[in-house]
């Protein structure tokens, strides 16, 4: 999905003189426009910023509701949005390499840019683990899984928060020290349903982008493919493997992914008589949820109980 820095810059460039030359009615008082601007590619760190800012900041999403985040091609309003923004919120991984190249042909000195995967240490995949299909030298870009990384991204949002809006200082500290608090909480349930489980490994029918989850909290995890891989389909040794494990340590629940169609956990269900049960690794949320106002706090109180179900 590498794409020519040249090409989007010129299409940025079109993109601003169009914006010039058509009058803009949204720019009046009673637009119920905020001055300030915040634009994140993804939902956890939209989330993050939208309960810290509260009322006092724009804060849009670029990746749609529902959609896949890996396939992702920002449009010439997008490109736009993230130039005028006061802040701009990235992953930084293999990911959004796009978000380099627009921040690259960006007109805006004056934005704060936060990478996601500079908040907190970077944890690499396993050489051989799971079938030999990680590799060392390959990182995990879904810091957001570890509640405490959640937080240290917070913080960094509501630093830029500070800087760009120094009059609402005190509103943003607030609010910050009050979702880090709701994280805590979380963090601690987690804990807690690990240290009461009767056993400490789980199994993703699926994908595994939740090594920082997996890390925190001393789970040893077994998947059918790693990270976000591009594969579909893993190999028949691979499910098998999977059933197998799963029969002999006899685990409940064979997990999958939000959005995900959940037909290599049906598999392996249906082989095993283990229950299906969703874990969200909060890429994004559906569109019924989005519109319902669903975050990442919600979902992520969703995993406590399904992780409990897992592990009992």
């Amino acid at each position: 999905m590498k794409k020519n820095t040249g090409i989007i810059a010129k299409i940025l460039s079109a993109a601003m003189i169009l914006l010039c030359a058509v009058p803009l009615c949204s720019c009046g008082g009673d637009s119920g426009e905020k001055d300030i601007k915040i634009v994140s590619t993804i939902f956890p760190s939209y989330d993050f910023a939208r309960n810290i800012a509260a009322d006092n900041a724009d804060v849009d999403m670029l990746i749609s509701p529902g959609a896949d985040s890996h396939s992702y091609d920002p449009t010439p309003k997008d490109m736009l949005a993230v130039n005028k923004c006061d802040i701009f919120i990235y992953v930084g991984g293999e990911s959004d390499v796009w978000a380099e190249e627009i921040l690259d042909s960006a007109d805006n000195p004056d934005m704060i840019v936060i990478k996601l995967i500079d908040c907190t240490e970077e944890l690499y995949m396993e050489e051989g683990h799971d079938h030999d299909h990680e590799h060392a030298g390959e990182y995990d870009e879904h810091v957001w899984t570890n509640p405490r990384n959640a937080m240290l991204i917070c913080e960094k949002i509501a630093d830029a928060l500070c800087k760009v809006d120094s009059e609402n200082e005190e509103t943003y500290k607030a609010n910050l020290a009050s979702y880090n608090a709701e994280l805590s909480s979380l963090d601690e349930a987690f804990k807690q349903t690990v240290a009461n489980g009767k056993r400490n490994e789980i199994v993703f029918g699926d994908r595994f982008p939740l090594i920082y989850f997996a890390k925190a909290y001393g789970l040893e995890y077994h998947s059918a493919f790693p990270g976000c891989s591009s594969e579909t389909e893993p190999s028949g040794a691979t499910v098998a493997s999977l059933i197998n494990k799963v029969k002999e340590d006899k685990i409940p629940v064979v997990f999958y992914l939000e959005l995900s169609d959940g037909k290599i956990a049906d598999t392996i269900c249906e082989a095993t008589g283990a229950k299906k049960m969703c874990f969200h690794a909060c890429h994004n949320v559906s569109k019924d949820d989005f519109e319902a106002g669903v975050g990442y706090i919600d979902l992520m109180k969703k995993n406590v109980e399904v992780l409990k179900a897992a592990l009992n």
